[in-house]
């Protein structure tokens, strides 16, 4: 689903890391060489695991799965909050409350006590109150606001994150690892990539790298729920439709006229008496076009199951005289 490429990641300074004296050792594979004592990461392994990652949160996404998004640092908080908020996801931009993600049901408490404050405003229940009452609910609205206004619509556990700066973001982290949450987070050579399930190696300081990273993320989930919904849903109760004989003949020539299959013999259901043994049914001719055969076969399994049902009605209404 990513559409991003060599270029756009050198013009974005994805392959910028941080100076060689702060480097991690586990960050070697991904690391192409060093310039001016900056390390220098190799975007022709970034790349692929970073296209690996837009697949895996794309198909989290079509499967009606939530992504979160994680970043809080003061390059990452705009960015970060415009992607998830385009792409109708969960984040996180202001400051990772501790037990966000595995004390969940204590922080319900206080989305829900923010959306009564909201209520209270939007009623006008606020102007009704003194002065001094009514700023102490306005501070604790934008207390909460600020750190919960990503999450107020979360109804559970997100199905993934999404983290920038995995050595800034440490808790979230270990908190989703903890619940068995896959992470796919952007991890820069000075940082650990233990507990990561998809690594992305990069520039996680740059906005223009930042931006890069949400945006394409954004547009996979986006592009994962759309292939979703202009899917074609098929009806559940294809297998088995009640109808009568003639309803069942009508559909057969139905489907023949508009599948072109003019001057094939006519294909009749005899309705079957209860102690014949064997279906009585005349199978298309070998001519017919697929979609005839299909709906013959629809029509002879119902009228299979309806006789079976019957038969079994029978038996029981015999059983029950037997015993009076």
């Amino acid at each position: 689903m990513s559409k991003i490429s060599l270029r756009d990641m050198l013009e974005a300074g994805v392959h910028f890391g941080h100076r060689t004296r702060f480097w991690y050792p586990k960050m070697r594979p991904y690391i192409f060489g060093e310039r001016n004592q900056i390390h220098i990461i190799n975007l022709e392994k970034t790349l692929p695991l970073f296209e690996d990652a837009c697949n895996f949160l794309g198909k989290i996404a079509s499967n009606g799965g939530n992504v979160m998004f994680v970043g809080t640092k003061r390059q990452a908080s705009k960015v970060v909050r415009e992607a998830a908020t385009r792409s109708a996801s969960p984040y996180v931009d202001h400051r990772w409350l501790g037990g966000m993600l595995t004390n969940f049901k204590t922080v319900r408490n206080s989305i829900k006590r923010l959306k009564d404050l909201d209520e209270q405003f939007e009623t006008g229940q606020a102007d009704k109150m003194i002065k001094k009452e009514r700023l102490r609910i306005e501070r604790e609205r934008a207390k909460l606001e600020r750190s919960l206004s990503g999450i107020k619509n979360m109804t559970g556990l997100p199905d993934a994150l999404f983290v920038i700066d995995v050595k800034y973001e440490y808790i979230a982290i270990a908190e989703a690892k903890k619940l068995g949450i896959p992470v796919v987070a952007v991890v820069d050579t000075n940082c650990k990539p233990e507990g990561i399930d998809y690594i992305v190696p990069g520039n996680d300081d740059a906005i223009r790298s930042i931006r890069l990273y949400a945006e394409t993320i954004a547009d996979a989930i986006i592009e994962g729920r759309h292939a979703v919904a202009t899917a074609p849903v098929a009806a559940e109760n294809d297998d088995f439709i009640e109808m009568d004989d003639a309803s069942a003949q009508a559909l057969i020539e139905k489907v023949r006229i508009e599948s072109g299959a003019s001057g094939a013999p006519e294909t009749a259901i005899e309705s079957p008496e209860p102690e014949v043994a064997e279906d009585v049914a005349v199978a298309p001719a070998p001519e017919e076009a697929p979609a005839v055969k299909k709906a013959v076969k629809k029509a002879v399994k119902k009228k299979a199951v309806k006789k079976a049902v019957k038969k079994k009605a029978v038996k029981k209404a015999e059983a029950k005289k037997e015993d009076e």
